[in-house]
């Protein structure tokens, strides 16, 4: 008896392996599928852009000059104080350039997907997009690139190594790494927040000023959370996290972290705000009344 369960076990082995490297190769064939289909949207939006090339660097060049107001008025801030809370000028900076980075990498991947979701629905073109063998999200979020983003995310690149040259930073690489995680966390809240902000256009079919105005609110990320008290502090940590996704990596580069809390918080948060943006996503979807019907 113990030989046969032994002998049992031993053939039952090779199926459960068999079956474990099969799901990985289905799974490897559709992520490659996947990237196959974000290589294409790609270069439709290179080929969109370099159709409208003007159009193109004057919106590169009124981002940099909108960031460089930022920066002089913060410089004008700092010629009445030698702080704000616990943050000096330069650490400032960084947190402004932080904040700089985060949404132009979010306006470079999903923001004109977001603003124009609504505009899906009212023409009918999402019943297409839903016919499709994609995931219909997938399509929705990535399915074009505003390639001026990246230009102004890395003059935001740029600034910070300036910044940190003034304060004289030598960040670990444990730092750095933990700075890109925790913005990608940030990024994720962000898209996550606008999906279920732009869902609303599922009923009142234009949504573009709500979307519109929570970008808007990104104007506030680039504050030191020290400027902050009581209710306004909470409601945008927490209920809009706004300021903990430019403070939070800004803190760890600048080391001003007294405890790990903050970074488990936007982690969290993250994990939360798309668990709810796809709750909301899928409940709309289901919703949905066909614009041809």
């Amino acid at each position: 008896m113990n030989e046969r369960r032994q002998n049992s076990s031993s053939e039952q082995r090779p199926v459960s392996a068999t079956g474990g490297t099969e799901a990985v190769s289905a799974w490897g064939i559709e992520l490659r599928r996947y990237l196959s289909i974000y290589g294409m949207l790609w270069r439709n939006s290179v080929v969109r852009e370099m159709g409208f090339k003007v159009n193109f660097i004057l919106w590169i060049v009124v981002e940099l000059l909108w960031f460089a107001l930022q920066l002089a008025f913060m410089a004008v801030i700092y010629q009445h104080t030698s702080s704000i809370g616990t943050w000096t000028q330069w650490e400032v900076v960084m947190l402004q350039s932080t904040s700089h980075l985060i949404q132009h990498l979010f306006t470079a991947f999903f923001l004109n997907n977001m603003t124009q979701l609504s505009e899906l629905i009212r023409t009918g073109k999402l019943d297409f997009m839903l016919l499709l063998p994609v995931n219909t999200r997938f399509l929705v979020s990535f399915r074009q690139v505003d390639l001026g983003g990246f230009v102004n995310a890395a003059a935001a690149v740029a600034v910070m190594i300036y910044a940190g040259n003034r304060l004289e930073l030598h960040p670990t690489a444990a730092q750095i790494v933990s700075f890109g995680l925790l913005t990608l966390c940030s990024i994720l809240v962000h898209y996550s927040l606008m999906l279920i902000l732009a869902s609303t256009s599922f009923w009142t079919v234009r949504a573009q000023g709500i979307v519109w105005g929570y970008y808007n609110l990104f104007n506030i990320a680039r504050m030191p959370d020290a400027a902050f008290r009581g209710f306004f502090k909470v409601f945008f940590s927490f209920v809009l996290p706004i300021l903990l996704v430019a403070n939070v990596p800004t803190k760890v580069v600048l080391q001003k972290l007294n405890s790990p809390t903050e970074m488990l918080i936007l982690v969290l948060l993250g994990f939360v705000c798309f668990g709810a943006s796809e709750a909301v996503w899928r409940f709309s979807v289901k919703r949905y009344t066909s614009a041809s019907s």
